[in-house]
């Protein structure tokens, strides 16, 4: 929808009646030190027409015949029954469900996303989500500070494995708020958390673990789990929900569980779209409901004995003093959610699990082929889901673009993200690639690899 803006006249008869000489002075309360200036980096303005051809032709540049990039984000097969539903008026442009009574389907749909998310995860609770799994890590670690009652600790363990892009958005987030964060180093051959040295969790109020980790493989985390809690702190889970289909589920992990789980929920039924919208899903310990940010969907009974659904719990700042909240960014991403739940029920608990194995053996397969051509190994030591590092003879980021212009965009170059691994890819399978869709990345992967050491 365009943008139609208030002329000059119309501006300044507003500022004349509510006896305001500029818009500037609307908001002279915020201090000139935190004012951005003159944005200088802005390009002269088009007509809509020009702006329409732009964006179809920088849209045209995401189009790829094979896609193996992941790192956070993967291209899984949508059930067309997905979005044909999720696409109905009623879900589509459906606000947030303030009257129960005219809005059961809405209340509905999000409790069977809860179940769903809490019965994956092994949890007791789970929230109505959150905008992605990045900004979910930052709402976890805040209530982690505010769950944790057995020391006072603003100090926040993190695996060296993380995502470097969420560890960037906790950064933005939570250090402005007091929190330190601390990362555990890794083991250079297996790419895990290594577990020589825990001394960091002495004072520490929680630990993210990660799982599966940036680089797909499996962190030991009975044993950490079991180490934060005798140091006091709780356990923050990050994981992949078509991981947790196959893998033991975060309340499970060694004597007590996670106490906290977070992740990114595009897996689930939602487009790569160029990089979003996603949903973050949010659950916890049912002693820490209190403390989780965003609404819950409760089930109940009418005075007839009927099911019904209702708002049950709705700690953010449109509903309680805002100083009270314990979040003012956490609405739900009701219509991802309505897709993600519509995705869950066409497969069900056995859909799903071929799902991840079908990835987990693309990924071997991948791996072994990949292997085969000299100079190419894995990074990493140790079993993975369906992601894996590796290791090239040559630049990966010069791989990949050679790659690209064959219509095959084939991982991650590490060093993209800040990692100094100039040479290693990070690849992934999910069950949208064939056989065949492996054989050619094999002989693409082949043919750069010759392509970009003939030119150095």
């Amino acid at each position: 929808m365009p943008f139609i803006p208030h002329t000059e006249a119309e501006q300044t008869a507003m500022l004349e009646v509510i006896g305001v000489p500029t818009i500037e002075a609307l908001f002279d309360e915020i201090p000139p030190a935190l004012r951005a200036g003159a944005l200088t980096e802005l390009p002269e303005g088009i007509s809509e027409m020009a702006l329409m051809q732009l964006m179809s032709k920088r849209a045209r540049q995401d189009e790829v015949e094979l896609c193996f990039l992941g790192a956070g984000a993967y291209e899984h097969h949508i059930p067309a029954a997905v979005w044909d539903l999720a696409n109905r008026g009623e879900f589509l442009t459906a606000y947030t469900p303030y009257q129960a009574e005219a809005s059961q389907g809405t209340l509905q749909l999000i409790y069977e996303f809860q179940t769903m998310i809490a019965r994956l995860t092994g949890m007791e609770v789970a929230n109505a989500s959150v905008y992605d799994g990045a900004t979910a890590l930052a709402e976890a670690m805040l209530m982690a500070v505010r769950a944790n009652k057995s020391n006072k600790s603003k100090k926040i363990v993190v695996a060296g494995n993380l995502n470097p892009r969420y560890l960037a958005v906790c950064r933005s987030i939570v250090t402005n708020q007091g929190l330190e964060l601390e990362s555990l180093p890794i083991d250079s051959s297996s790419g895990t958390v290594s577990t020589d040295d825990l001394s960091a969790l002495t004072d520490a109020a929680a630990l993210v673990i990660s799982y599966p980790n940036f680089f797909g493989g499996l962190d030991p985390v009975d044993g950490l789990t079991d180490a934060a809690a005798a140091a006091g702190a709780l356990v923050i889970g990050v994981v992949n929900p078509t991981a947790m289909a196959l893998l033991r589920p975060p309340g499970c992990w060694g004597e007590r569980g996670a106490d906290i789980v977070v992740g990114e929920g595009q897996p689930l039924g939602i487009p790569l779209a160029s990089g979003g919208p996603y949903l973050g899903f949010m659950c916890c310990r049912k002693a820490y409901v209190r403390q989780m940010p965003g609404r819950i969907i409760g089930r109940t009974l009418d005075q007839t004995g009927q099911p019904g659904y209702a708002l049950t719990l709705q700690a953010r700042e449109q509903h309680i003093r805002r100083g009270k909240a314990t979040s003012n960014i956490c609405t739900n991403q009701g219509l991802l959610v309505t897709a993600a739940t519509i995705y869950l029920s066409l497969l069900g608990d056995e859909g799903l699990k071929r799902v991840a194995l079908q990835s987990h053996t693309g990924m071997k397969e991948l791996t072994t082929k990949a292997s085969s051509i000299e100079g190419v190994k894995p990074r990493f030591t140790g079993p993975v889901f369906h992601e894996q590092v590796l290791s090239l003879p040559v630049s990966a980021a010069a791989v990949v673009a050679v790659m690209a212009r064959q219509g095959v965009l084939p991982g991650l170059p590490l060093d993209e993200m800040g990692l100094s691994m100039p040479d290693c890819l990070l690849v992934n399978v999910t069950e949208t690639k064939t056989s065949e869709d492996i054989a050619r990345f094999t002989r693409g992967l082949a043919a750069a690899i010759e392509e970009v050491a003939s030119a150095c």
